[in-house]
């Protein structure tokens, strides 16, 4: 079984991450933001926590900024009807210190708004993790201090406000989700939040 790989990154592409270990590429599924928030040496290696999942037929590797990241994923695919896709979902969506949040707060609505949550998984996940919040709530916001991370955002804020949030929750920099932000312009006040959220990641991206 893999535990953790530190090596450099070499390929990221549809959701996988190729990082090279001393000459060895291993593909790696990971929630996004996850390459941002991981420690890296002086050479640009990174250090990754890995959940090596087998099921019959199949071997894949699941990669994490830290070992509550790690331990939040297992304890969501311990939910009755939850693999481990749906897992990397929810932690795209929300780190593990906000999904404990909102599962001690039981926002059903924030949960079925992750994309491939339906209101039955998100009832599920309020039901079965609600004894588990103190695995959850351990997890260290997303920034390895904290650091740079805004606060929970009121209902009254604007598309902008939340998707600077949403960017830095993701391990980038404040500078950086401004820079996104500005370039997309117009489309802050036009689009609904996930389509800002594609867009502005692929600003980022170039």
């Amino acid at each position: 079984m893999i535990g953790r790989l530190t090596g450099m990154v070499i390929e990221e592409d549809d959701g996988t991450t190729v990082l090279d270990v001393n000459g060895v590429g291993y593909e790696l599924v990971m929630p996004l933001g996850t390459i941002g928030r991981s420690k890296a040496d002086p050479e640009g290696r990174v250090t990754i926590f890995v959940h090596t999942h087998v099921r019959e037929d199949q071997f894949s590797l699941f990669g994490f900024a830290s070992e509550g990241d790690r331990l939040a994923f297992r304890t969501l695919i311990g939910v009755s009807s939850v693999g481990p896709k749906t897992a990397i979902a929810v932690l795209s969506a929300l780190p593990a210190h906000e999904l404990g949040q909102a599962i001690a707060r039981k926002e059903l609505g924030k949960l079925t708004s992750i994309s491939g949550i339906g209101k039955k998984t998100a009832e599920r996940l309020l039901l079965e993790l609600k004894d588990k919040l103190s695995i959850l709530q351990a997890a260290p916001p997303r920034g390895s201090d904290g650091a740079g991370l805004v606060a929970a955002a009121p209902p009254s804020s604007s598309n902008g406000e939340l998707l600077a949030r949403a960017l830095v929750n993701m391990g980038y920099k404040a500078g950086e989700a401004d820079r996104a932000i500005e370039q997309l312009g117009g489309k802050v006040v036009e689009l609904p939040l996930a389509d800002l959220l594609k867009e502005a990641l692929a600003v980022l991206s170039k």
